[in-house]
């Protein structure tokens, strides 16, 4: 798409002091802390696939394809014109789009096709759609996690991944041994549970000999509904097991998953939703029976790290908007970039953007090594849920500074700020919401005293950069050492993460980046909002460095 200049004279004014479209920029090459991280991560040989990726993403019209989703959502049509029912979802044609360019480029594919860092890839890909639209990663997160979950099963995972590993885009709704790629959606929680999944209610009976059960039961949320099949949860006789329901039976006819009604949500609006009913719905058991949370939790530890990449990716699309708009706009004789407090506000939140996409790259890679290194396993189960929690707490805020930065313009829909910012809180909720993963941090350095050790090694190795991420580093063997009730555990993955971040900048980010985020936020008083630093950092070299072009 050529972008044609708008008329700037007008009847009463001359339009002026307007930033250019922040259009046509490659998210990969502009983007240099990303750039260092990914490679450090392993993933440097990748760097012209990302390149070419990082280009499409940020092009104008795909952007274009975003607006167009977002402001025409998923539709639920649940018979057709002669009341048979079909529950089907119908997509804006930008959907399709958006979903063909990411699946076509590998992102729910590519770390189980034997790539080198191939994790590091798919969350670099991920790094990069989610920029471009993020309601599309959903089903791509997904469909990749499902493989870690359908291993368990060998039938199942062999009829099913080529057509996952296949990356490739087919939205037809049809058995999917007539397809030429699949996409996997999730059905775990349910009204009276939420993220107690023991209290949910849905039965499973046997259907037969081979595996196969039929369920009947309601789930209040289903991502992606519109997906070929969905890892669910349901109660055998032998406690609550895990199950693949597919969207077609065997035999060619429908399943009967019925699709009630569409979420309307806050955000994520490209993206549908649903609350479900199975009414004798054919299912196949994945795993043991009776062992369906630690089949599924496999799943959930690989979407959990897509719950870190996309909100690290959420503050450098902010980040950048921010930095381009301040670099175009003047008020009162400067422009934005050049007025003082801007520019610590900015360079703030360079700190903050850099240190997440820093600890999202350094966990991704322990995904690659956890599969022949248990220290490596042991630093994921930690460092995973302790990204999650940290960095979407930081996202929101971060994206609503970058908004501001905007003024007025950044409130209307025009704008990509307020899509963004709804999109925001998202990462959060799903996949378990704060004190739902705080809680499996304290649990799991409890359970796995392996796993504590190994986080505890990760930041000796940075001990002697700063004094103050000295003083975070034994903070950090103090509270494992003598572990407070549940009550603390909020506090436990804070210093944990701030701590995990520092150490992650020391290996991928020059000394103004690494000392400037130590002590804004390691220092003595640590500000608490954005742009409010009690330290002393080198605003200039920050921001030129974050600084994106075009």
């Amino acid at each position: 798409m050529i972008y044609e200049r708008p008329r700037t004279h007008l009847e009463t004014h001359d339009v002026a002091n307007q930033p250019p479209p922040f259009e046509g920029v490659n998210l990969y090459t502009s983007d240099i802390a990303f750039q260092a991280a990914v490679a450090h991560a392993g993933g440097k040989s990748h760097a012209e696939r990302l390149s070419a990726f990082g280009a499409a993403c940020g092009a104008s019209d795909v952007a274009d394809w975003a607006m167009q989703a977002n402001g025409n959502p998923p539709q639920l049509k649940a018979f057709d014109r002669y009341g048979d029912r079909i529950d089907e979802v119908q997509f804006h044609p930008a959907y399709h789009q958006l979903m063909q360019l990411g699946i076509g480029a590998g992102v729910s594919a590519v770390a189980w096709t034997g790539t080198t860092a191939g994790h590091v890839l798919h969350a670099a890909l991920e790094f990069l759609m989610a920029q471009a639209e993020p309601g599309v990663c959903c089903p791509m997160t997904m469909t990749y996690a499902s493989l870690a979950a359908l291993k368990a099963q060998p039938d199942v995972f062999g009829l099913w991944s080529p057509k996952i590993l296949s990356a490739t885009y087919d939205p037809s709704s049809r058995p999917m041994v007539e397809k030429s790629g699949v996409n996997i959606g999730m059905a775990m929680t349910e009204k009276q549970g939420g993220s107690d999944v023991r209290a949910n209610t849905t039965r499973a009976t046997r259907d037969g000999g081979d595996g196969a059960f039929r369920l009947t039961g309601h789930k209040w949320f289903c991502s992606a509904p519109m997906s070929d099949a969905f890892l669910t949860l349901a109660y055998t006789d032998k406690g609550l097991s895990c199950f693949l329901a597919p969207r077609w039976q065997p035999d060619g006819e429908r399943n009967a998953i019925h699709l009630m009604r569409l979420k309307d949500k806050l955000g994520d609006r490209a993206n549908a939703s649903a609350e479900i009913e199975y009414h004798d719905a054919y299912a196949v058991l994945i795993g043991e029976e009776g062992r369906g949370v630690r089949t599924i939790i496999d799943m959930v530890h690989h979407t959990r790290l897509d719950c870190i990449v996309a909100p690290a990716a959420y503050m450098r699309q902010a980040l950048a908007n921010a930095l381009w708009h301040a670099a175009h706009r003047s008020a009162f004789q400067k422009k934005l970039i050049d007025q003082p407090l801007m520019r610590t506000l900015l360079a703030d939140m360079v700190l903050e953007s850099g240190a997440a996409t820093a600890l999202a790259f350094r966990i991704a890679r322990s995904f690659d090594e956890g599969a022949t290194n248990e220290a490596a396993a042991a630093f994921s189960r930690i460092a995973t849920p302790t990204g999650k929690y940290w960095i979407n707490k930081r996202v929101v805020n971060l994206v609503y500074e970058a908004m501001e930065v905007h003024g007025g313009a950044g409130y209307i829909e025009e704008s990509v700020m307020p899509r963004l910012y709804r999109q925001s809180p998202l990462n959060s909720i799903w996949e378990g919401s704060g004190n739902v993963i705080c809680l499996d941090i304290l649990r799991a350095l409890q359970r796995d005293p392996k796993s504590a050790e190994v986080v505890i090694a990760e930041l000796e190795q940075a001990r002697g950069a700063n004094t103050a991420l000295d003083r975070a580093v034994a903070d950090v063997k103090e509270y494992i050492a003598h572990p407070a009730d549940e009550s603390g555990a909020r506090r436990l993955a804070e210093v944990l993460a701030l701590a995990l971040q520092a150490a992650a900048l020391l290996t991928v980010a020059p000394s103004f980046v690494f000392d400037g985020f130590c002590a804004a936020r390691l220092g003595d008083r640590p500000g608490l909002s954005y742009g409010a630093l009690d330290a002393k950092i080198d605003v200039d070299a920050i921001i030129e460095r974050a600084m994106p072009c075009i």
